[in-house]
């Protein structure tokens, strides 16, 4: 099932998610459904506070981008296999690496993209789908997209890496977000004025 995604302003976004146990309710119908809407949605990832779930899960596939790439592009994963994956109570171990800027974008703020500046290399503690602990190292375009992904499930948005004065300049835009008045192409739900 396709869930809607909450858009910029809504609470749940700023709120840092609490670890689960496999005795979640329903967790293989939410981890369907996440990974449904986002490809409904055509994005890399999806962090479950983006359906409304205050919890550490998401989930990412950076081979649909990988496959779909020419060799420029593909550089971007610094030698590293693209990946599709799912993270439960993740936790960062270490970030490394030169950081690098790349245009980034985001399902809870539609039609808004903005250079944001990222570690290359992260060190990853988590869980897969079947509880199995895990401890990895991500490169280049994989370890940006969990980057991403691990701000949201931390309360915190790509946007709050661009400077203050930018932020400020694009308040219209971020505005117009929370009040729907940005076309998205699938469901979303909005802040409660």
């Amino acid at each position: 099932m396709i869930l809607p995604i909450a858009a910029y302003g809504h609470p749940v976004l700023r709120q840092r998610c609490t670890d689960i146990t496999p005795e979640y309710p329903e967790l293989k119908k939410l981890l369907d459904d996440m990974w449904e809407t986002m490809y409904n949605a055509h994005g890399m990832g999806l962090a479950a506070p983006q359906v409304n779930r205050p919890i550490r899960l998401f989930v990412f596939d950076t081979e649909q981008v990988y496959n779909n790439s020419d060799e420029e592009e593909r550089k971007q994963f610094e030698g590293e296999t693209a990946r599709k994956a799912i993270f439960i109570n993740a936790h960062i171990t270490a970030l490394d690496g030169t950081p690098w800027s790349c245009d980034e974008g985001c399902l809870s703020l539609p039609g808004f993209r903005e250079e944001v500046s990222r570690e290359s290399t992260v060190t990853i503690q988590y869980c897969d789908e079947n509880f199995i602990q895990k401890t990895e190292t991500f490169k280049g375009l994989n370890a940006r997209v969990i980057l991403h992904e691990y701000d949201h499930i931390d309360g915190k948005l790509f946007i709050d890496r661009i400077s203050l004065i930018r932020r400020k300049l694009l308040k219209k835009k971020l505005d117009d977000i929370s009040a729907g008045r940005v076309k998205s192409g699938y469901k979303m739900i909005l802040p409660k004025k």
